[in-house]
């Protein structure tokens, strides 16, 4: 999907900040229910700890992953095994931290919402390493 320009020009629809800490992406509508129309398997979940930095797929429920994804800000050690983790944040945490800081607008529940400061992804690039 990022080879395809898929997660440009799209903004992070939802903020925890209560319980588990996730900034949430990858919903080209920003509802949060939008993907790319395909969903596929959960991957090796052994021993699959969200601690801030790791990013992850989101999903809701068992083989419904598809493009969405969150970004752990601070230790979510409570979440269960159910989201497939696939990367690591090496540079930028402190920004999303601070986003946040700044809070939900508690549209789902009391520190679950909208970010209060908009987070836009311009562009995904992939390296090779």
């Amino acid at each position: 999907l990022a080879t395809k320009n898929y997660f440009s020009s799209t903004h992070c629809h939802r903020l925890t900040t209560t319980g588990i800490f996730v900034l949430q992406c990858g919903d080209p509508t920003g509802t949060g229910s939008g993907g790319p129309g395909y969903k596929f398997a959960d991957e090796s979940l052994a021993g699959a700890k969200y601690t801030a930095g790791t990013v992850a797929m989101a999903n809701s429920g068992p083989g419904t992953n598809g493009s969405q994804f969150f970004l752990v800000y601070k230790n979510s050690l409570s979440l269960p095994a159910s989201y497939t983790p696939f990367g690591t944040i090496v540079s930028g945490l402190n920004i999303i931290q601070k986003v946040a800081q700044a809070g939900s607008d508690n549209s789902n529940a009391t520190g679950d919402g909208h970010p209060k400061d908009k987070v836009d992804i311009e562009s995904v690039t992939i390296k090779k390493s």
